[in-house]
């Protein structure tokens, strides 16, 4: 039977992003990000809920989330969700929870804001570079789990040339 773990979400970051290292040097951060739903109760009156996710980063995308990434920005994700499960030190009963393993994201907002683009002019960036890119290195992997699956760089706003010279002759 066929199976899809895909999960795609828009939210702002509820804090700065703290980069480290696996033993291999390969980079992995944690960020958090708060979903937004707005819907109408049986009443019609207006409702808000947010959800908050955590998000684990690797190797170049982490770096860059590191450096760029700061609490409050808008910000578009694509990954999979992940199992992680513990032992509690103080109950030593088994614990478990859902998070997403980022394989690729952009950044949103204006460039005054510090996101990308929103466009498609190349603000994507994918969880680490095809095999022949020569920014890859044989050190990546490590003891915090293994990085997501190749990703192309053909996700949303990532990939293909801008289409215009200039960000003023965009029509809207």
């Amino acid at each position: 039977m066929a199976s899809l773990n895909k999960v795609m979400l828009i939210g702002n970051l509820t804090r700065d992003p703290e980069v480290r290292y696996t033993p291999k040097g390969t980079a992995v951060t944690d960020i958090g990000l708060a979903v937004n739903r707005v819907y109408s109760s049986d009443t019609g009156e207006r409702r808000e809920e947010t959800t908050f996710v955590d998000v684990t980063l690797w190797g170049r995308q982490a770096e860059i989330a590191g450096q760029y990434m700061k609490k409050g920005k808008p910000i578009y994700i694509e990954g999979r969700l992940q199992m992680d499960t513990w032992q509690d030190k103080q109950t030593g009963q088994n614990r478990s929870r859902l998070k997403i393993v980022g394989e690729n994201f952009q950044f949103l907002g204006s460039r005054e804001d510090g996101g990308g683009s929103g466009g498609g002019s190349g603000g994507g960036y994918p969880s680490s570079p095809p095999q022949n890119h020569p920014q890859r290195s044989a050190s990546d992997g490590g003891d915090y789990g293994s990085p997501p699956p190749e990703a192309d760089y053909s996700g949303p706003g990532g990939g293909g040339g801008n289409d215009f010279e200039e960000e003023d002759d965009i029509p809207f």
